[in-house]
């Protein structure tokens, strides 16, 4: 068709009369008085199509375009993009009032309109990037960021900058990974502390559970051992700083990519404000700005609300804790073998599922938290609001997404008590305990399963259901012809008619639709990071992961959503200060998981103090020999709880269970204290090592290249130049 519309608005047929009628026509008729051109098309549904007068983008230009621009385009105003102009429209729309003071909004929400997109052009640029990018087998090209800019407007363009830019890192950060689970996996048979778990077959350890668990031993669990210590060892350390390091240079190249891209795209210096203002004013020339307020009282009640909820998903954690000790003992009282011996695993299993299912539901209901917590603060424009709410939703699906790792990985078994003084939950089962191997393997089992279930589930359906509900849309949609009635002259179709029912039988879009991506790419980032030293392959699944994600994302946007209303920005915002917080996060997390949760340091503290390297000089000794005696405590049976250990008489008269206490009154010796002591000062010194290499790595990457504050000072420079030429010619000659 030879028409271009700039938008579509779609509403049921009502009836004559009736309300929703009625203001329908008060809208339409406040746009025609704007000087807007609307066309209406009669289907199982009314389409409007609008487009707006010429004068609204010479305003525009007018008001934002660069002086020396003004003289070229005085008389073709078509030469503004696309995507300016739907953006332009977009924005009168939204903020055109009804005599009833109704917006455009309201009247959605009273379903007075249905629907309201920009179309889906058969441009060039679309066609290319359909054949180019949004199909899998373009899944190692280059992303062409111009053409998406030109289509869908800067902040989608960002945001596939900024997610190639990630995805090009993680490949580092993946290969890093890799090598240390290599190392691990060729210390596999050689690791002397695993050795010795192996070949104590004598060492009887304390029942795991109440009543029915036997007493046990120690070489039962050798396999698990060597796992442990695959994951648990001196590469781990190094990787961990690594990936400290790794994040601060990821943001800080990312704030060299981006600079160099919006300069490009000659936005560097935009000023989001005049335009939001230019805007107002090409809408309404007697529109009043709305003034910056803040108010103290607001902030302390959204505060505290934040604060409740915080308590609420941290309560959650704990409802999931209790859920895996019940689970436990329940498990291990089955009938079944083959669930009773490994009741642990099963537990740990089926809590990580159970969490990732409340990760879906918390989501949900976040959203609608952090959305209402937005409304009270009443933020000034649509980026204040959109940032707020960034950073609520953030905090809660941080809080949703790790409270149980936080918890297995720093409390689990360290607040258990002793056998013969558990700490019970309603006095009845015991907590429970990590295993004797060490805590790390928990984290890593829950950390794979989450990160697995997320990726594989989440992504099948994030492309299914869209996939799915548009098979359906257009099922739906197709009338049938209409028959001929009384002999009519069907009127030719209108080329406008199918174009438009096209676009209406796509997926809706809203506003947070770029948002969800991200938020989803951000709680990807930092399982990559905070607890990386605990799963080294985090970094390899979630590269694997972003190399179907950006193609998967592709996709959605070009073929199964409605066109996304194109947006200006020049940085990712906010998100940015949420990255640089993940990753202060990560060294504390990678640290204190090294500290507390790792066996790294109890190993080195018995080498350099209790071991049989001590005092001499062995060459031939492994200085971590007799570690897992070392480790072990003594407990004697009689002083069992009644009714609580199993028959006295099944074996000797003491059992070993993992702790530092003295056999005869169970008190800390004096080793406790020592590892205590070398755990907190190994997380000092780890942190403040961490944080020094990323303060120096940002201070030694400057944010903006240098080609690119040369080009700005050239360009300054012309500019004032320029200006002064208008000076010259009245000079009087001396």
């Amino acid at each position: 068709s030879g028409e271009k519309w700039d938008f579509v608005l779609v509403s049921d047929i009502h009836e004559m009369g009736s309300e929703k009628e009625t203001k329908r026509k008060k809208f339409l008729d406040e746009l025609s008085k704007k000087g807007f051109a609307i066309k209406k098309i009669e289907d199982t549904k009314l389409f409007y199509g609008v487009r707006a007068p010429e004068q609204v983008f010479r305003k525009y230009q007018c008001l934002l375009g660069k002086p020396d621009r003004k003289l070229q385009n005085e008389n073709s105003p078509q030469d503004i993009p696309v995507t300016t102009r739907i953006r332009i429209v977009h924005f009168i729309l939204q903020n055109t009032v009804t005599p009833d003071l109704e917006k455009l909004g309201d009247l959605m929400k009273k379903k007075v309109f249905e629907a309201a997109f920009p179309l889906h052009e058969k441009e060039a640029v679309r066609e290319f990037l359909k054949v180019k990018w949004a199909r899998w087998r373009g899944l190692f090209n280059k992303q062409p960021i111009g053409k998406i800019r030109c289509y869908f407007g800067e902040k989608v363009a960002l945001y596939f900058v900024w997610l190639g830019w990630y995805t090009y890192l993680l490949g580092f950060a993946a290969l890093a990974g890799v090598l240390t689970f290599v190392a691990g996996i060729t210390l596999f048979n050689s690791s002397q502390v695993s050795r010795e778990i192996c070949e104590a077959n004598a060492t009887i350890m304390c029942p795991l559970c109440d009543k029915k668990c036997p007493y046990w031993v120690l070489s039962d669990t050798c396999t698990y051992a060597k796992v442990t210590h695959m994951i648990d060892n001196e590469a781990t350390v190094l990787f961990a700083i690594f990936m400290a390091l790794w994040a601060t240079v990821f943001l800080e190249l990312w704030k060299r990519q981006r600079a160099t891209v919006v300069t490009d795209w000659d936005l560097y210096g935009w000023d989001e404000e005049e335009e939001e203002l230019a805007l107002e004013l090409i809408n309404n020339l007697q529109h009043e700005p709305r003034m910056y307020h803040h108010s103290y009282l607001r902030s302390t009640i959204v505060l505290l609300l934040v604060l409740l909820v915080i308590t609420v998903l941290i309560g959650i954690a704990h409802a999931l804790v209790i859920y895996r000790v019940i689970a436990r003992a329940l498990f291990a009282q089955s009938s079944l073998g083959l669930l009773r011996d490994q009741a642990d695993t099963v537990a740990v299993m089926t809590g990580a599922v159970l969490h990732y299912i409340t990760i879906v539901i918390m989501t949900k209901i976040n959203r609608r938290v952090a959305l209402f917590l937005c409304d009270l603060e009443k933020p000034r424009t649509f980026s204040q609001r959109e940032n707020n709410f960034t950073m609520k939703i953030f905090t809660f699906q941080f809080f949703t997404n790790f409270s149980s790792l936080i918890y297995i990985a720093f409390f689990l078994g360290r607040i258990n008590g002793r056998p013969g003084h558990y700490v019970r939950v309603a006095g009845r089962w015991r907590l429970e305990e990590c295993h004797p191997s060490g805590c790390i393997t928990d984290l890593f089992i829950q950390m794979a399963i989450i990160m697995l279930l997320k990726q594989t589930i989440s992504n099948v359906m994030e492309y299914l259901i869209p996939w799915v509900s548009h098979k359906l849309r257009k099922k739906q949609k197709r009338p049938q012809k209409r028959s001929l009635i009384l002999g009519e002259e069907e009127e030719a179709e209108d080329p406008c008619k199918r174009q438009w029912l096209s676009n209406y039988e796509l997926n809706e879009v809203n506003v947070f639709s770029l948002f969800n991506e991200f938020l989803e790419m951000i709680i990807q980032y930092s399982f990559t990071t905070i607890f990386v030293a605990a799963f080294p392959l985090a970094p390899l699944l979630a590269f694997l992961n972003n190399l179907f994600e950006i193609h998967l994302d592709a996709i959605k946007m070009v073929r199964l959503h409605r066109r996304l209303v194109p947006r200006r920005a020049n940085d990712i915002g906010i998100w940015l200060q949420v990255l640089e917080a993940i990753g202060i996060l990560a060294v504390i997390g990678n640290g204190l998981v090294i500290a507390i949760t790792s066996d790294f340091i109890p190993v080195q503290v018995y080498k350099y103090m209790y071991g049989p390297c001590v005092g001499q000089n062995h060459t031939d000794v492994d200085c971590s020999m007799g570690y897992i005696n070392h480790s072990l405590s003594v407990f004697r049976i009689r002083d069992f709880e009644p009714d609580m250990g199993p028959g006295l008489a099944a074996t000797g008269l003491c059992c070993r269970y993992r702790d530092y206490r003295n056999a005869d009154d169970y008190t800390y010796t004096m080793q406790f204290w020592h590892i205590f002591a070398a755990r907190l000062a190994f997380l000092i010194i780890f942190e403040h090592v961490a944080l020094c290499a990323k303060l120096i790595a940002a201070w030694y990457i400057p944010d903006v290249p240098q080609k690119i504050k040369n080009e700005l000072l050239c360009r300054k420079h012309t500019d004032l130049r320029k200006e002064l030429r208008w000076v010259m010619p009245w000079k009087v000659p001396g």
